[in-house]
């Protein structure tokens, strides 16, 4: 699913207007209509006091309208215009005097007015600011919001919580609704998915309110969200006279005295994932106990006892795997140094090579094109500098994968994979995954994806769903605490089971 920047909706109403010609009265009737429906599907006439909070542009045009047809439906409604400027939209006094005609005189509130007072068995509609909001909201206006938010009342935010910018941190965290549910038009905004602003979104839906499906599917845009039908074209499936070279031979290298779990478990991922053949290249340390715990894989090891010093291939690989517990000794950067250098394919490079990277950033000019990087927040500062919000952060990202054409997962809440200029947005995954060695079972079901043939984007993306898919079914079973990464592998099949299957089966499956 795309995810429009303010300026292409903007440019999407306009095109619908002109191609369909209508007016943008009645685009926002369609709009309304839509609210409408969503609320009238869940409360069916329930009696319970709605209190609509309405700006004077076009979405708190939104709003009066929705005001009108809940009236007109017999549903206990309290409207407020919030009155933070001269200036009104031409939609929302067209509203405003069609809900007047209907004998409905809001309450209109101003930097003078005493803020209403709110239940919390009430149902706040917040339509004060949309998408244009380009300044932080006035102090009054920011107390209003911080009072709803107080309220403890369901809030219901129109197409946007208001405060929340599009592209943009909040300019004041307190003056933004904190939204229960956000019905956003037709597409989602890529504020719903960073850290610093999804805060202000418990949960979101989409309405279709008739936005022109050529405008939508011809547009480009900067960011896509990823679901099942982004991803069902990616997947390679296996052929019934294949062998297990049909699917690569990967080469994960890591571990040192104490971690030679990370390497285990990745590697672990990388089988279960697909490929066709796992080498674990360790120290010594790590032989036994890898031998014993996946009797799957071949173990090569490292001259050395504790850490690695020199990677030693006696055959070349489809792709590699590198960093998970490996450490930051001098001879294992001498060793890193060496392997991407000789290594020419791409690779996955996690945790301790992205340390090593970030301490020698020359090293970058050697690590083969199109190479996947997986850093957490902290790694991700180390490799590209400080930022100020997310979307400086997203900015970033995109110019250092350009710069050095590498693949970036940014793994959070959200993974957003980048690539060159364009971002994709992953929708899997859960709290429990917050876990010691999930970001390594991630690296390993990357690898695993390489080896098979799979592009890298494609590796990236996909790898990134596949992983949080089988962290979702590990907490439905077990809870968020008790979550372990070893889960995430154990359900890694369940996942491609859930993943490849047709909508209409799976609802079967869940009754």
């Amino acid at each position: 699913m795309k995810i429009f920047s303010a300026q292409q909706i903007y440019q999407a109403d306009k095109f619908t207007m002109e191609k369909q010609q209508i007016t943008s009265d009645v685009l926002m009737e369609q709009a309304a209509t839509k609210l409408f429906e969503w609320i009238h599907s869940r409360l069916r006439g329930t009696s319970v006091n709605i209190q609509l909070f309405c700006g004077i542009g076009n979405n708190g045009g939104d709003g009066i309208a929705l005001a009108r047809h809940l009236q007109e439906h017999d549903y206990s409604i309290k409207v407020h215009v919030v009155n933070y400027s001269e200036k009104r939209s031409k939609d929302f006094l067209l509203n405003l005097e069609r809900l007047k005609d209907r004998k409905i005189w809001p309450d209109f509130i101003n930097e003078e007015s005493g803020f209403p007072e709110i239940s919390p068995n009430d149902i706040v509609v917040d339509a004060i600011f949309g998408i244009g909001l380009n300044r932080s909201p006035d102090d009054w206006v920011g107390q209003l919001i911080a009072h709803i938010n107080a309220s403890q009342a369901f809030v219901l935010s129109v197409d946007i919580p208001s405060g929340l910018p599009t592209n943009r941190a909040p300019w004041d965290p307190d003056y933004v609704i904190e939204a229960s549910y956000v019905l956003s038009f037709q597409v989602p905004k890529l504020a719903f998915f960073l850290p610093g602003t999804g805060v202000y979104v418990n949960q979101w839906e989409i309405l279709d309110i008739g936005l022109d499906p050529e405008f939508l599917n011809g547009e480009e845009v900067a960011y896509e969200l990823i679901g099942k039908p982004e991803l069902w074209p990616l997947y390679k499936p296996r052929l019934k006279f294949s062998h297990k070279g049909t699917y690569g031979h990967a080469l994960m290298v890591g571990g040192s005295h104490g971690k030679i779990g990370a390497v285990q478990l990745a590697s672990n991922a990388c089988l279960t994932s697909g490929a066709g053949l796992v080498t674990v290249f360790v120290p010594q340390c790590g032989y036994h106990s890898l031998q014993t715990a996946l009797p799957e894989v071949m173990v090569l090891t490292d001259k050395e006892h504790d850490f690695i010093t020199e990677v030693n291939m006696p055959f070349v690989p489809e792709t590699v795997g590198v960093g998970v517990g490996i450490g930051t000794n001098e001879k294992t950067i001498t060793a890193f140094k060496n392997l991407v250098k000789y290594f020419k394919e791409p690779m996955v490079v996690d945790a301790d090579g992205l340390n090593i990277l970030a301490l020698q950033p020359k090293l970058l000019k050697d690590v083969p094109a199109l190479s996947i990087l997986t850093p957490h927040p902290k790694e991700l500062e180390r490799l590209i500098g400080a930022w100020k919000d997310d979307f400086e952060k997203l900015e970033m990202a995109k110019a250092f994968s350009t710069k050095h054409d590498i693949v970036l997962v940014i793994k959070g809440a959200h993974t957003v994979t980048v690539y060159k200029d364009k971002g994709y947005v992953n929708t899997t995954g859960n709290p429990g995954m917050a876990t010691a060695g999930s970001g390594d079972v991630l690296a390993g079901v990357l690898t695993g994806l390489l080896a098979q043939g799979y592009e890298p984007l494609h590796a990236a993306v996909f790898g990134v769903y596949l992983h949080g898919l089988a962290g979702d079914i590990s907490a439905s079973q077990k809870g968020y605490e008790a979550l372990k990464a070893s889960d995430i592998v154990g359900n890694l099949g369940e996942a491609y089971k859930q993943l490849l299957s047709p909508p209409e089966t799976e609802n079967a499956e869940r009754e």
